[in-house]
Formats: structure tokens, C-alpha cells, sequence
């Protein structure tokens, strides 16, 4: 099976980091460029691409984290924002069906030179994430980084369909530490299988013996900041013995039905040592009412587990 994406993500005011990396590994991806100017959000040749918007807007928001950085708003579907675009690399790599594959990318300014300077955002320089248009199929990975600015993901195997490909990270813009979000709609090339239904919205949702409930009363308002509790349980029993995954005791990413807009959960609280829980807070603000599919990520025993729930913006 043979893969192809297009991506990019997020930077810092510290010093200028270049970390090398060489990574080779059984792919099964074509990363191809999409067109030579800096602004284009234009798919690669043999690429779907479902209505990209132009830019994706930056703006800051309170962090309750120690040591994290603002976070990106906007809807995160443009490949352009704040003069940086998200450029995949023009490598194509051998296809080997039922392997993982590889994905290049750059994030370049406004005139094409790559961005090497980022800033940690929860521990990482770099947040990449690919997501299939029927919500099923998330990754979340961390890329390393060439020299030469050029970022490595390596992704898990992927059905064929369409998809589309995030970066998060953080940068210094105009003196000023600027979070972004930047996509590229992308398609793994063969026979899609059907796309699978959203699950209906509900309150809970299990992951390997995990139960993941939403406080009651919560109501969340598309373009406003709404507080999100989950509780976690095991067995009927609360849990408290949540490790830290990326500097706080659970990772929540949120995509839109239909547009695959992206959104961030902000993590509310500070992380003490290898007992968090029973209960898990975010700043949750989604820019769009409809319904969100929300991946929780969250760690016990050097475990990381991945749940999702759908929930419904009014």
C-alpha cells in the first residue's frame, strides 16, 4: 500500500535548537510537495483535498500547566498562517504494504527558507497528527528534526481513504513566542473500506479496562471557553495513579465531523509525581458547534492508553 501525506506544526524563545535525526525505516508513504509557492495550499498530485482554508489564525490563551506555552486558536485547516507555511518534503519511499511509513516535512517563512529554531511545547519540539476523514484512524507522533530543518514522522500503517495531517509547534514570530496549528489534507492511494460511522455522542467511553465519563451537566458552546472534566475509573474504582504523559496527566486533541477542524484541549492543573486522577481538567474551547471526536491520552504503569468519545457542540 502506498502512502502520501502533506503537514506541519510548532516553536519557542530559547535558543536555537537543530537536532539531527536520521531516520529510515520501512515505509510504505509517498511525502510529496504541494506546489512551489510558499502560500499555496494546494494537494500533491493523486491528493484529495476537501476544502483547505487559507490561513489558520494564532493567538495566546492562559496556560494552567507549569512550563507549557500559550495555545494555538483557529480551526488549524489552513497550510499557511503568520507568514510560515507547512511544506512536505518531494521523497517518495518504497512502498512495502503492512508497514509503517515515513513522513517528511519542513515549515518554511515567506521566503521558502526552512524554520530551524522551535520551542518545547509539552517536552516537544514538534506535535504531528494524521486523522482519516470518517474520524477514525488518529496518530499522534513526535517528528525529529535534520539539520537542515527537515522534520521525520514515522507513522503507523494506515488504511487507503483520505486523511488529513497536522502540525502543532511553537515559534518565534516578530519577537514574540506565536503557537501554531498548520494541515494538509492528504490521501493513502487504494481501495478506501467504507467509511465508519461516528459513534453517537455520549458521556462515556472505555479504553482497556478504562472508563472515561464526562462530568454531568457539561455543555459545550462552539467559539467559546467552557471548563471539561472527565472522571477515570477502573472496575467502579476512581483512579489515582495517572503518570505524566507530555507534562500533565492526559493529552486531549478534538476533530470536527465533516471539516476535520483541529482543536487542543488545554489540561488544567499542576502534574505531582505518578498520582494523577481521579479526575482529569481542560479549558476546552472548539471554534465550531456539530459534533467532536476527542482522543484522550493518558498513561498508567509506562502504559500510554488512547480513548475517544464523541461529544456534541451547540
Amino acid at each position: 500500500m502506498n502512502f502520501m501525506l502533506s503537514t506541519c506544526h510548532r516553536p519557542r524563545r530559547a535558543a536555537r535548537l537543530a537536532l539531527a535525526a536520521g531516520l529510515a525505516g520501512a515505509a510504505l508513504l509517498t511525502a510529496a510537495a504541494c506546489g512551489s509557492s510558499a502560500d499555496s495550499d494546494q494537494p500533491m498530485t493523486g491528493m484529495s483535498h476537501p476544502g483547505a482554508h487559507p490561513t489558520a489564525s494564532a493567538g495566546p490563551m492562559g496556560s494552567g500547566m507549569p512550563g507549557m506555552g500559550d495555545m494555538p486558536t483557529g480551526d488549524g485547516l489552513g497550510a499557511t498562517a503568520s507568514g510560515l507555511t507547512f511544506a512536505p518534503s518531494p521523497s517518495t519511499t518504497t512502498p512495502l504494504v503492512g508497514q509503517p511509513a515515513t513522513f517528511r516535512f519542513q515549515i518554511r517563512d515567506t521566503d521558502g527558507a526552512p524554520v530551524t529554531a522551535f520551542e518545547p511545547d509539552q517536552t516537544k519540539l514538534m506535535h504531528f497528527y494524521l486523522i482519516r476523514s470518517d474520524l477514525t484512524g488518529f496518530q499522534h507522533v513526535h517528528p525529529t528534526m535534520a539539520a537542515d530543518g527537515t522534520w521525520t514522522a514515522n507513522l503507523a500503517t494506515a488504511p487507503a481513504g483520505s486523511y488529513r495531517a497536522y502540525a502543532s509547534f511553537i515559534t518565534q514570530i516578530s519577537g514574540r513566542d506565536t503557537p501554531l496549528v498548520l494541515s494538509r489534507p492528504i490521501t493513502v492511494p487504494g481501495p478506501a473500506a467504507p467509511a465508519v460511522p461516528l459513534p453517537a455522542p455520549s458521556r462515556v467511553t472505555t479504553v482497556d479496562g478504562y472508563t472515561l465519563t464526562v462530568a454531568a451537566g457539561t455543555r459545550l458552546m462552539g467559539g467559546m471557553t467552557h471548563p471539561l472534566t472527565l472522571a477515570v475509573s477502573r472496575n467502579g474504582t476512581p483512579v489515582n495513579d495517572l503518570e505524566p504523559y507530555l507534562d500533565t496527566y492526559a493529552h486531549l486533541t478534538a476533530f470536527h465531523e465533516g471539516d476535520l477542524s483541529f482543536a487542543h484541549l488545554h489540561p488544567l492543573g499542576a502534574v505531582q509525581g505518578d498520582h494523577g486522577g481521579p479526575t482529569l481538567s481542560f479549558e476546552a474551547m472548539l471554534p465550531h458547534s456539530g459534533r467532536w471526536r476527542l482522543f484522550v491520552q493518558f498513561q498508567t504503569a509506562g502504559v500510554l492508553h488512547t480513548a475517544a468519545l464523541t461529544l456534541a457542540v451547540s
